[in-house]
């Protein structure tokens, strides 16, 4: 154990801003529900219309939880919050532990560190204590900002002791895949779908009240029944759970080498196939798992709002809060999925985003240059990746305008739905692809900033969902290229406006992979 305090006196320090905004991020989502809730409806009367609506709803208990005190603020933020704080908390874990142990080994420093006076755990036990405080210090902020809204204290302890060791258990399946494998990507993988089975596990065994959900980690914090009758056993589950793949992570620790996992990677072919003679099939092989997982993910999402149907006005409520979230529209339901169509739009976004920047990941780990050796030209190889990023946002786009009009023709029998959420979802791709060019033309001209291309999508954000109760400045408000759009369908499209945006974001395209051509590639 030799070097464990500064092993994680070293994390801490690398880590800090990355874990103070997966903390920050997790807090404010827990604790923003309250606000919300509380200001939606205008008396119990209407919140308990509202939380009848929502005991009924099965696409809702899938999503989130089972119902339990739905017409109370508390049971709502746990209704709400629980089940998607559980994910934030087991990627936060993920990448917490990857990042210090299988990605350290893959890049060879573990082992110029380990050529030290070093403990051979030291790293990996290093990487679980800072896992651990991280997950206790969201765990606590979430308690301290419920307890200043004035809820239940023991709700407020239950709640955020459940983030905490759901959080420490997906700790422990990180440290257990980090074993298995030779590759951090591998092991995102394995642990990242631990995290979807467990959401997936949850979701079945709450709305087919089978018992599914006690085989998942996020179904054991709930069940802990925040603000709903508290009860303190099923703690014990993720205790024991945690104990168990740490202690197992540790045994196979000790039963392989530095840099190699207990699974062998498989060799790859001797030759490529015939799509990977190209740019486009390479680039397709690079990003096919994040346009398959966010296209799927996108869809569900879509048949969640979709799933609402017309009970849109029992759920928001008429207070004047939601009248000022909603805006003016044809009707209520029609102002209700304009806003959900541009929070997809947005959220999507950061596919669109993320996609524009793995030719960078592509770069700093010196795998381009290697490439650009050959007769493949920049232009070429970077062209291939535009491809991608628009051909995966369309994908994308178009997978969330039909699960919305999915979910709502389910609901309600209106098969019409379909074609009319898809094209008032359509328009986003203007300024979706806005914010792609954008992250291109960082990558082009200054690629070690590039990463700022979050900062406009979080701009966005802000602007459209706050800009307007925040009393924006107009010209603040219309740096936002999704401002210009109509929100279809409580208002009509006009569409001179997005080939105004599209045209924006072909030019900074351009001036981005042309700035790319003309600097030096990353090789460090």
């Amino acid at each position: 154990m030799t070097g464990t305090g500064i092993f994680i006196r070293t994390f801490l320090r690398r880590d800090r801003w990355m874990m103070f905004w997966w903390i920050a991020g997790g807090t404010l989502l827990y604790y923003s529900q309250a606000p919300s809730v509380d200001a939606t409806y205008t008396s119990q009367a209407e919140f308990d219309r509202a939380a009848t609506s929502m005991e009924q709803n099965v696409a809702f208990i899938a999503m989130t939880g089972p119902a339990r005190a739905l017409n109370t603020i508390g049971g709502q933020v746990a209704w709400q919050a629980m089940a998607i704080g559980a994910i934030v908390a087991g990627l936060m874990s993920m990448f917490i532990i990857g990042r210090h142990t299988r990605a350290e080994e893959e890049s060879g420093r573990d082992e110029l560190v380990r050529s030290a006076a070093v403990g051979r755990h030291a790293p990996i036990v290093a990487a679980f204590v800072v896992a651990t405080l991280a997950n206790v210090a969201m765990g606590g902020l979430i308690t301290v900002s419920l307890l200043s809204y004035g809820l239940d204290v023991e709700g407020c302890l239950s709640i955020g002791v459940a983030l905490t060791l759901t959080g420490l258990t997906f700790t422990g399946v990180a440290l257990v895949a980090a074993q298995l494998t030779d590759g951090v990507r591998a092991m995102y993988g394995i642990a990242g779908a631990v995290i979807a089975v467990s959401y997936a596990l949850r979701a079945v065994g709450d709305v087919a009240e089978n018992g599914l959900s006690w085989l998942s980690p996020i179904g054991w914090g709930q069940a802990m029944h925040p603000f709903s009758g508290e009860r303190w056993w099923p703690a014990l589950l993720p205790v024991l759970a945690t104990i168990a793949l740490v202690g197992a992570a540790l045994a196979l620790f000790a039963h392989r080498d530095i840099g190699a996992g207990l699974w062998p990677s498989r060799p790859g072919p001797g030759r490529a196939g015939r799509p990977l003679l190209g740019t486009l099939g390479l680039a397709w092989r690079l990003q096919r798992g994040s346009i398959i997982g966010w296209t799927t993910g996108i869809l569900l999402l879509g048949i969640s709002y979709g799933s609402i149907g017309d009970d849109v006005e029992d759920l928001m409520g008429s207070s004047e809060f939601s009248e000022a979230i909603l805006g003016a529209g044809t009707s209520i339901t029609d102002s209700f999925y304009a806003f959900a169509i541009l929070m997809i739009a947005l959220i999507a976004s950061g596919f669109t985003i993320s996609s524009a920047l793995r030719p960078l990941g592509e770069e700093e780990a010196a795998r381009v240059e290697a490439l650009l050796a050959t007769a493949l030209s920049r232009r070429t190889w970077l062209l291939g990746h535009v491809a991608m990023t628009v051909l995966g946002t369309i994908a994308v786009l178009v997978a969330g305008g039909a699960g919305l009009g999915l979910g709502f023709a389910m609901v309600t029998g209106d098969a019409d739905a379909v074609w009319r959420y898809l094209g008032a979802m359509l328009p986003y791709l203007a300024p979706m692809l806005l914010l792609g060019a954008l992250a291109r033309l960082l990558h082009g001209v200054v690629p070690r900033v590039a990463y700022l291309a979050w900062v406009g999508l979080a701009f966005c954000v802000v602007v459209m969902f706050f800009g307007e109760l925040l009393r924006f400045p107009a010209a603040v408000v219309d740096v936002s290229p999704f401002s210009h759009l109509a929100l279809a369908p409580a208002e009509d499209v006009r569409w001179l406006p997005v080939l105004v945006v599209a045209l924006v974001a072909l030019v900074l395209s351009v001036v981005g992979q042309a700035a790319f051509r003309r600097r030096d590639v990353i090789t460090t």
